[in-house]
């Protein structure tokens, strides 16, 4: 369950969204509706977000194997676990999600799928992400702020990416060179990022 995709493929995203399926990631009252293209309610206002938006969100992230990735607002783990079919054992994926039941059953339904290099984790009330030396490679959000968090622009490390919906507009964020680009790619609705 838990090989790494092929680097080889022409599109690692489809292979991991098919390996990992919805289905798994979601209550058990919504799994019949897991092939639906649109969110699908979990629990305390919070959604699993629709698959062509997480589709679209990983392949504009660009994860390479044996990358350090962050996934901020990891919800029911499905980002967190295709996130970590994406890097394979060589790398690394943290999931931080706020709400603690939440984050309790999203570190179990990663746990199910035997990538011991990816896991999901509570996350501080009141800190955005997790800093670590170096910063990480690449960080996906699926949570909407208002404005661009500098702590988490801060966590992106030389020659990474951040993916993350800025009110309903999709953001690339690029650190390259010491500086910092962002690029728009489409609109979006996410919940807020508490």
């Amino acid at each position: 369950m838990g090989a790494a995709p092929d680097p080889g493929r022409a599109d690692d995203v489809a292979d991991a969204m098919r390996a990992l399926a919805r289905e798994h990631f979601l209550p058990p009252d919504q799994r019949g509706r897991a092939a639906e293209d649109h969110p699908l309610p979990l629990w305390h206002g919070q959604t699993s977000s629709q698959p062509s938006t997480v589709a679209a969100m990983l392949r504009l992230l660009q994860v390479p194997v044996g990358a350090r990735v962050l996934d901020v607002g990891s919800g029911s783990g499905w980002t967190t676990a295709l996130l970590g079919r994406l890097v394979g054992p060589t790398g690394r994926v943290l999931g931080l999600e706020l709400d603690p039941q939440l984050a309790a059953w999203g570190a179990g339904n990663v746990a199910a799928w035997d990538m011991p290099w990816a896991r999901v984790e509570q996350a501080e009330p009141g800190v955005l992400g997790r800093a670590v030396p170096g910063g990480w490679d690449r960080v996906l959000v699926s949570a909407a702020p208002r404005e661009l968090p500098p702590a988490l622009v801060e966590q992106v490390a030389e020659g990474g990416r951040m993916v993350i919906p800025v009110r309903s507009t999709m953001l690339l964020v690029e650190r390259e060179g010491g500086h910092v680009r962002v690029s728009t790619h489409g609109s979006y609705t996410f919940v807020p990022l508490r």
